[in-house]
């Protein structure tokens, strides 16, 4: 895969990644307290790990959404916020999905809880 650069397509996890890590965790127990424990784990889980991932961002596969890494706010969702998981989801690539969305979908119509925003400013001018 790192044949290809990683700015020809919008999924640039081409060089030195070696796995995919999708963090899920499942448990049959009711209550604040067990759910508590158990996000805790995954968070321990999570930071455990960090030496032995991708930094700078530290990548993350779109298809495994963690939204943990923060949400829409009802499809309206700044660059800024939206570039908390766009630059972590598609590097670099992420100013240029930006870009297209604006041209493309200025008003929004496609979008879920982490899609690309369009960047309302600039459309304004174009």
């Amino acid at each position: 895969m790192s044949e290809v650069s990683e700015s020809a397509l919008p999924f640039p996890h081409r060089a030195n990644n070696l796995y995919k890590i999708l963090y899920l965790l499942n448990w049959n127990e009711s209550g604040e307290a067990a759910s508590e424990r158990h996000i805790n784990w995954m968070g321990r889980t999570y930071a455990y790990l960090a030496p032995f991932v991708s930094k700078s961002p530290r990548a993350a596969y779109v298809n495994y959404r963690d939204l943990d890494l923060g949400i829409n706010n009802d499809g309206n969702t700044s660059y800024a916020r939206a570039s908390v998981w766009g630059f972590r989801y598609f590097k670099n690539n992420f100013k240029r999905l930006v870009r297209v969305k604006t041209k493309v979908d200025p008003g929004n119509f496609f979008r879920n809880e982490r899609s690309i925003p369009p960047l309302y400013s600039w459309s304004r001018k174009n």
